[in-house]
């Protein structure tokens, strides 16, 4: 079933003056411009013959006309090679990176997204490893999310935590005999010390892995072994 769209006021004529002021050559083409559900912050844009379609994220339809421009702004200078000044972006650019914005995104992807990823490997079971190491480094204090193995192998990630849903994953390249358990509780501990230390704005910056990330992260008992056994399958 297709997702519902509903049309941005306004915006045909927004593109259009933006089109305008960034210089880009030629008549403008016709637009089409949609808020989209989406599962993030997302724009997307495609053109087919004479007519260029718009997707923004529904997130925004409650945002400040300034905001939609950046956003314009952004996708047109990617589409005919442009470079949109700062002060067009900027108010795109700190609205999505919002402690406000991230909020909601996050409570937003708590329903639109259901994770299937099982814990049950072959070899190790990630919610009986997650006990362990929440007992062991955490006192047990560190609420559960979901937990599960990536259904595809990737080639250099092994884990990833999404705050939105709230779940962790771990590269099935790893739920393997001949990766030792210390490597895979290393990567759960990392994923759940995300869980403890949310990403966070410093100025313009988002930070992931703060000093107190860091410190954490080498009070795992095995920290160097691990890292190397990572380093290994990495290649």
């Amino acid at each position: 079933m297709a997702k519902p769209t509903t049309t941005v006021p306004g915006g045909a004529a927004l593109f259009q003056r933006m089109y305008t002021r960034l210089n880009c050559e030629g008549r403008p083409p016709r637009f089409r411009v949609d808020f989209y559900p989406y599962s993030s912050l997302t724009l997307t844009i495609r053109r087919r013959e004479e007519t260029v379609f718009v997707r923004f994220s529904d997130l925004l339809q409650r945002a400040p006309l300034p905001v939609l421009e950046g956003a314009a702004a952004l996708l047109l200078a990617r589409v005919y090679r442009r470079k949109a000044a700062h002060q067009l972006t900027a108010p795109y650019l700190d609205y999505a990176r919002s402690h406000r914005t991230r909020t909601r995104i996050n409570r937003m992807r708590r329903t639109r997204i259901r994770p299937a990823a099982q814990p049950h490997g072959r070899q190790f079971n990630l919610d009986k490893l997650f006990d362990e190491l929440n007992l062991k480094y955490f006192e047990g204090k560190l609420q559960r999310p979901h937990i599960g193995w990536s259904t595809r192998s990737w080639r250099r990630q092994f884990g990833c935590y999404d705050p939105g849903p709230g779940h962790i994953l771990l590269n099935r390249r790893m739920d393997d005999p001949k990766v030792p358990q210390c490597a895979v509780e290393y990567v759960l501990y990392h994923e759940m010390l995300h869980v403890k230390h949310p990403t966070r704005r410093s100025g313009c910056s988002l930070i992931s892995h703060s000093p107190e990330f860091r410190a954490e992260e080498k009070q795992f008992q095995e920290f160097a072994r691990a890292r190397k056994i990572l380093d290994r399958l990495a290649r």
